[in-house]
């Protein structure tokens, strides 16, 4: 009973379109002795992120790019205080600097992992600039935009190249 009663509390943060995990079986929650473990720093959803040598990442939705910062650049930045947006309408070129994030500890400008059209600015960083560090890769999203040239999409870096190149920085 008194595990029910922790998933019920812990499902209450999860989004409403998930099942609240009161209503999964506690034995169906153990863990199963014959069953390998695995640990993994990364993410499902940044299984189909690409990354830039400058730690922004983009993720294609229905052919519009999601871009933001890293997991990487945002610990490296510390709390982000202030997010320095682009204007809806603004073209980029790849590699552009299109914005800045400020935080107790730097500036840190942003710059285009492709060639498009701002179509999108995430508003919420204006009253909340901390969501880039509390879920970079999902509330913490900074732009969408078009994508004028998929072909540059091969030129960045899947999730395992990325994480080689963060360790090469140490």
């Amino acid at each position: 009973m008194a595990m029910r009663a922790a998933l019920r509390c812990l499902s209450a943060n999860f989004s409403p379109r998930l099942p609240q995990l009161s209503q999964v079986s506690a034995t169906r929650l153990q863990w199963r002795s014959g069953s390998p473990r695995t640990l993994s720093t990364s993410s499902v959803l940044s299984a189909a992120l690409k990354f830039t040598d400058k730690h922004e990442w983009v993720q294609v939705e229905g052919g519009v790019g999601i871009v933001g910062i890293s997991n990487y650049a945002q610990e490296a930045l510390g709390d982000v205080v202030y997010c320095g947006l682009p204007e809806v309408g603004q073209r980029l070129e790849k590699m552009d600097e299109f914005g800045v994030l400020e935080s107790v500890k730097a500036a840190s400008e942003l710059y285009s992992p492709l060639t498009g059209e701002v179509t999108e600015i995430n508003t919420e960083l204006a009253e909340n600039p901390g969501l880039v560090n509390k879920d970079c890769y999902a509330k913490g999203w900074i732009i969408k935009m078009t994508i004028e040239k998929p072909e540059e999409l091969d030129g960045l870096m899947d999730q395992a190249a990325y994480d080689k190149f963060v360790k090469s920085l140490e």
